[in-house]
């Protein structure tokens, strides 16, 4: 049990590390300059945690040349990377590294502890089968909580959208209000507009924006709503009454899922009503007169 505890324990440090480092570095450095170092040392010591960070962003991407990878894959994994909210170029080789890292780390942990000693091949390959598809695992599930936060805040979106075109503004500039105002209540959704600001900004046409917002979120709703955009601005119809159009679908399905869901909970009662609920009443219920009738075939038989 106690090393089943350690070893959790080092794989979240590992991990929570590493993405605070490579992920979240420059929030991370100036908080740390402006904690310990005062205001005249704060360059030298900013500089020193920089060098380390960009030490150990060279040996995550020695690790990433280590495993083979295909281009499609290689397409695919970036896909995924930005599907959960990671662009960075860091992000690509973190993931590899850590896909090296974590089964040699899971290795040296059962070889310190002497665990591996009992059945060493068994221990051996499973840690480097777990170790390798952790990072994926991880990611997978980060991508699920993103997913569920864009589905969860595109009402909000669409209302606010709303809300800017009937007060005179052009899609463009209520979408990029959308993205400020909803930067602290929705940060996943508004860091998707914000890209798609951007590339407006940059030339791309705003179908193409759009369609890129579907495609990097991979949401059935998000689908939804850009299909109703570009069909709207292709036959030049309003653009606030088809997203109030939307924005009450959406509530519609949330309510119905809802409700789908409470139907569901009865029948999932059944399995810990037969299995927890049900033997405790049985014996407490059943246990007294069993012992009883014990007693008396006891005595019965004896004499």
């Amino acid at each position: 049990m106690a090393f089943i505890v350690f070893t959790f324990v080092a794989i979240f440090v590992l991990f929570v590390s590493g993405g605070l480092l490579l992920f979240y570095r420059e929030a991370m450095l100036q908080r740390i300059a402006a904690v310990v170092a005062p205001q005249g040392k704060r360059g030298n010591l900013l500089s020193a945690i920089q060098q380390t960070g960009a030490s150990l962003g060279g040996v995550m991407e020695h690790l990433e040349k280590v495993l083979p990878k295909s281009d499609a894959e290689a397409s695919v994994t970036q896909q995924r990377l930005t599907t959960a909210g990671y662009r960075k170029d860091s992000a690509f080789k973190t993931f590899y590294g850590a896909k090296v890292l974590v089964p040699l780390v899971l290795c040296v942990l059962i070889t310190v502890t002497g665990v591996g000693r009992y059945s060493p091949f068994i221990l051996y390959a499973m840690c480097l089968g777990i170790g390798f598809l952790l990072p994926d695992f991880w990611l997978g599930r980060k991508i699920k909580r993103r997913q569920a936060a864009i589905n969860k805040g595109l009402p909000d979106v669409l209302d606010l959208l709303v809300i800017c075109i009937e007060a005179g503004q052009s899609l463009d500039q209520a979408t990029m209000r959308t993205s400020e105002e909803l930067r602290e209540a929705r940060p996943e959704i508004s860091d998707e507009l914000s890209v798609v600001v951007l590339e407006q900004r940059a030339g791309r046409p705003r179908t193409e924006a759009w369609r890129h917002f579907a495609d990097r979120t991979g949401v059935d709703s998000v689908r939804n709503m850009v299909s109703v955009l570009v069909q709207s601005e292709q036959f030049g119809t309003s653009a606030a009454k088809t997203l109030r159009v939307h924005s009450d679908t959406l509530r519609t399905q949330r309510r119905q899922k809802v409700e789908e869901q409470a139907a569901k909970t009865t029948i999932k009662l059944v399995f810990p009503l037969v299995f927890l609920i049900f033997p405790s009443l049985f014996l407490v219920t059943l246990g007294p007169a069993i012992i009883i009738i014990t007693e008396n075939f006891h005595k019965y038989f004896n004499q």
